[in-house]
């Protein structure tokens, strides 16, 4: 199966210099060949949201094509970035306005990307040259408070579609504003992303109280992700650290089993190390309260078919606290979930939220199933929704 951490684009991702917007690439992506003519996908945009009307929604559909970042125009032609496109005002203006009422329908090129909503106002996406001196966008970073999208109500659903079929996800890796669903048609109906009957407010208010995670709610707007929040002051660096000390701690005398599709690794700690004997010989240093969150350092995971899947299932565990109580994982039973005291309670609140459980918290959040993804390999149309607030 194509994951989003399998598919992560080659972009730069992160704070660009300076500015405090974030570069384009986290979204998944396995882009078209370069050189095959893209055939169009009939993508239907649908306001639900009960808060705004068609006139206050655009959207922005940026990504890239195996080549160079692209956007889509409202007749749903494939256009190279460029940075003659920022207007008088610093900006490129690439949206794509709703119709006057009703469904708005235009055709998806292959590609791989985002599709951003922004309600109220508009984004502002800067064309800027990246360290190879091609074109490149930098995206919205709602965690940023100088981000000059801090204000705008937005959020993005990711997808790619190539000649292997679609593949998308609704996300929360970075912050949750808008309730967005997809529904992919093909050969098979699947839909996901669906929140309960007032769950924006539920998560929110989840959010809030837990403790420790109360700065992450910013107004009305946004949830940010406590690895952001960890990054801008706004959670504490060493929050998971008794928890992970504690898990280091047990498995210095007995056994941890991970299984992969490559089979069963077993491990200890030993040195402050947990290392692995199985198909391959793999390790781990102890990671950071932040390694955990992002799913990266010392849990960084190469699609290597070895160390890259043994991560992810630890990282899964770390994040979903079930690694000291379950010393076979992955653990697939969502009950055994978010028990711990300190928790992920970020994550826990967005899989609450979903009436089919799924969601992206983190970017492990799809080991073992759980994640707000679905996939295709013979689409016939993609649905994004704004879903009602």
């Amino acid at each position: 199966m194509i994951t989003r951490r399998t598919l992560l684009g080659g972009l730069a991702a992160g704070a660009a210099a300076a500015s405090g917007l974030a570069l384009a690439g986290r979204a998944i992506g396995t882009p078209a060949p370069p050189g095959r003519a893209a055939a169009g996908l009939p993508l239907h945009l649908v306001n639900n949201s009960g808060q705004y009307a068609n006139s206050s929604v655009w959207i922005y559909i940026v990504g890239n094509d195996g080549k160079q970042q692209v956007h889509v125009t409202p007749d749903g032609e494939l256009k190279p970035v460029a940075v003659a496109d920022n207007g008088p005002d610093g900006f490129t203006d690439y949206a794509i306005p709703l119709a006057a009422s009703g469904t708005t329908t235009l055709q998806l090129p292959q590609m791989s990307g985002r599709i951003y909503t922004a309600l109220g106002s508009k984004l502002k996406f800067k064309a800027v040259e990246d360290g190879n001196g091609k074109a490149a966008l930098a995206y919205p970073a709602g965690w940023v408070a100088s981000d000059p999208n801090y204000d705008v109500l937005h959020d993005c659903a990711e997808f790619t579609y190539n000649s292997g079929g679609m593949y998308c996800n609704t996300t929360m890796v970075d912050m949750f504003s808008v309730p967005l669903a997809i529904k992919l048609t093909g050969a098979k109906d699947q839909t996901t992303g669906t929140l309960k009957d007032g769950a924006r407010a539920k998560v929110f208010a989840d959010i809030k109280g837990a403790e420790g995670f109360d700065r992450l709610v910013i107004d009305d707007k946004r949830v940010i992700a406590p690895g952001h929040g960890l990054d801008s002051g706004l959670f504490a660096k060493d929050y998971l650290a008794p928890a992970i000390d504690e898990a280091w701690s047990a498995y210095e005398t007995k056994d941890l089993t991970v299984t992969t599709n490559a089979g069963t690794f077993t491990g200890r700690v030993s040195g402050g190390k947990l290392s692995f004997n199985g198909p391959g010989t793999v390790s781990f240093d102890k990671p950071s309260t932040r390694d955990v969150l992002f799913c990266d350092g010392t849990l960084a995971a190469p699609n290597d078919g070895t160390l890259g899947p043994v991560a992810a299932i630890l990282g899964a565990a770390l994040n979903r606290s079930t690694l000291l109580s379950n010393a076979a994982q992955p653990t697939t039973d969502p009950a055994a979930f978010y028990q711990g005291r300190l928790t992920h309670h970020y994550a826990k609140a967005m899989h609450s939220a979903a009436r089919d459980g799924k969601a992206y918290g983190f970017a492990f959040d799809d080991v073992a199933g759980f994640a707000s993804y679905i996939e295709d390999g013979a689409p016939k149309d993609l649905t994004l929704t704004l879903t009602p607030f």
